[in-house]
């Protein structure tokens, strides 16, 4: 059986301190790390089942409004959220027939140039979209972005969600990059965490620059589903948390941090796209499956009330950092 009751559970307060264990230097350079591999200029965007045929999928990146829609043959294509005949935002504008129609004067667009209107590079992967957007990016393009290995979307069960926050993208990164937090920070999701590996503070390279976790997802009372879990940050604004072991060996939950621009008050802003791809080889994961529209939004409540937390964690981190107070 998958589950495990825990025989003689340990209670919050006196749980073994894990404050030594999350060195501040280790944290910090497997940031730097994460932020010198190419990224190709690649944002994610949004969840590819939310970009429907009728409307488009706006959203402002890196202080740019850029839209994506679904062209006739079903590609997912996109460009600045900005009409430019008198500025309109397209964001607003319906599609038809593949066509993003401008709903002030009727510009069509068909995701070719068009008026003085580029397209920008679109990457749909199944799961999430994602825009190419060189200017923001300053680093040399990539045709296509760094996907991380998952399971079969087909065979897997898949939700993604998405958050908001004050913080930068760095914050997102290295909240998931100090896993010991996890069972002190959400102890209502896991117990009994352990990092069992961690990448050296001064190490320089990548072969070893993963964070492999024992710990046991918290279902209710003393039942629970121990796995390990490998955690690794592919490109500067990724970090994928795999299955290795366990109940749902495989899984993958990709954590993205994309940058919007500045509120109204000068702070950074930044959304969380997270996907999880569960899998499973028990017979009854084909049934569960077949359910996903039942399941998606039970996943999508459990990520909320972590990221309500996380969030808090980037944003603080956040603010320490700006104001020159941040002891790490």
């Amino acid at each position: 059986m998958p589950l495990s009751l825990r025989r003689t559970p340990v209670p919050w307060d006196r749980q073994r301190p894990t404050w030594r264990d999350a060195r501040p230097a280790v944290i910090a350079r497997a940031i730097e790390r994460a932020r010198a591999r190419p990224s190709g200029n690649w944002y994610v965007v949004g969840a590819s089942r939310d970009l429907r045929g009728d409307r488009p999928l706006a959203r402002t990146v890196a202080g740019e409004e850029v839209v994506l829609w679904r062209a006739a043959d079903g590609r997912a294509v996109g460009g600045p959220g900005i009409c430019p005949h008198l500025g309109a935002p397209l964001r607003d504008s319906p599609v038809r027939c593949g066509t993003l129609v401008c709903h002030w004067h009727g510009l069509a667009l068909d995701g070719g140039p068009r008026a003085g209107w580029e397209p920008l590079p679109v990457h749909d992967d199944g799961v999430l979209l994602w825009v190419r957007l060189d200017a923001a990016g300053g680093e040399p393009p990539r045709d296509t972005p760094v996907v991380p290995r998952r399971p079969d979307p087909e065979r897997a069960l898949t939700a993604v969600y998405v958050g908001t926050g004050t913080c930068e993208p760095q914050d997102v990164v290295a909240n998931r990059l100090d896993p010991w937090h996890g069972a002190w920070f959400h102890p209502y999701a896991f117990v009994d965490l352990t990092v069992v590996d961690a990448p050296r503070g001064d190490a320089d390279g990548c072969a070893d620059d993963a964070f492999t976790v024992d710990v046991s997802f918290r279902l209710a009372g003393r039942l629970v589903v121990p796995v390990r879990a490998v955690f690794t940050a592919p490109e500067p604004r990724t970090v994928v948390m795999r299955i290795t072991r366990g109940e749902g060996e495989g899984s993958v939950v990709e954590t993205h941090a994309t940058p919007l621009g500045e509120d109204e008050r000068g702070r950074p802003r930044t959304a969380v796209v997270e996907a999880v791809l569960a899998t499973s080889d028990r017979r009854g994961f084909a049934v569960a499956r077949r359910a996903a529209p039942l399941l998606r939004p039970l996943m999508h409540a459990a990520a909320g009330r972590l990221w309500r937390d996380d969030l808090a964690y980037a944003e603080r981190r956040w603010t320490m950092r700006s104001t020159g107070r941040f002891p790490g």
